[in-house]
């Protein structure tokens, strides 16, 4: 008998153990998929304005690895093949509002009475756009109405500011990394897409 409890207890402290183990190659797993995600955020986005279609397959490929669901490379261009149908509109709107912000920097540069408030709203508008963005395809799924999409993420850009300021924290990790190091941008997409579905997630539980 105490043969067996002594085997009991070995095999409980293997149990116990062996999660610690798990936990850190589940972690690291998903690391790595972040990153060969944003390598596919970038193919998909080469033509720009598919830029938030696919943000959107990419943040439904990243939930259905963090749920342990099959999914790969087809998957995600099955996702952005869906997501772009009225996703590209979305980004035309966007790269839209980046040149109207480009005019309003021009003319706080060339002195324009009222062009640095002109320049600032702008400025917010296209950080709270891109957020609101993100926000969107974090949810997307098949058959969702981007319009829809964009009219919630809005409120939720708005009424969850911490969230709101993470994804803003990683736009600029992007932009940043593009700056120093050009290459450094792609993966670092995927890691904004990942954390623009931990914002959601965090908000759903909440």
């Amino acid at each position: 008998m105490r043969r067996n409890a002594a085997a009991r207890r070995g095999r409980a402290s293997e149990a116990r153990g062996a999660p610690r183990e798990s936990a850190f190659a589940e972690r690291f797993a998903v690391f790595a998929e972040c990153l060969l995600t944003g390598v596919w955020i970038t193919v998909a986005a080469l033509p720009l304005v598919t830029l938030p279609a696919a943000f959107a397959a990419g943040a439904r490929h990243l939930r259905r690895r963090t749920a342990h669901e099959g999914g790969g490379w087809r998957e995600f261009v099955a996702d952005f093949r869906a997501a772009v149908r009225g996703g590209w509109l979305v980004g035309a709107g966007g790269w839209a509002l980046a040149a109207a912000v480009r005019v309003d920097v021009q003319a706080v540069r060339a002195g324009i009475p009222g062009g640095p408030l002109v320049g600032a709203v702008g400025l917010f508008a296209l950080i709270g756009g891109a957020v609101a963005g993100l926000r969107a395809a974090a949810v997307w799924e098949p058959g969702a109405a981007w319009r829809d999409l964009l009219a919630d993420a809005v409120r939720r850009t708005v009424l969850d500011p911490a969230g709101s300021f993470l994804l803003v924290g990683g736009l600029v990790v992007v932009a940043c990394s593009a700056l120093l190091v050009a290459p450094l941008a792609v993966p670092v997409l995927g890691a904004v897409a990942a954390a623009a579905v931990a914002v959601e997630e965090r908000r759903r539980r909440r």
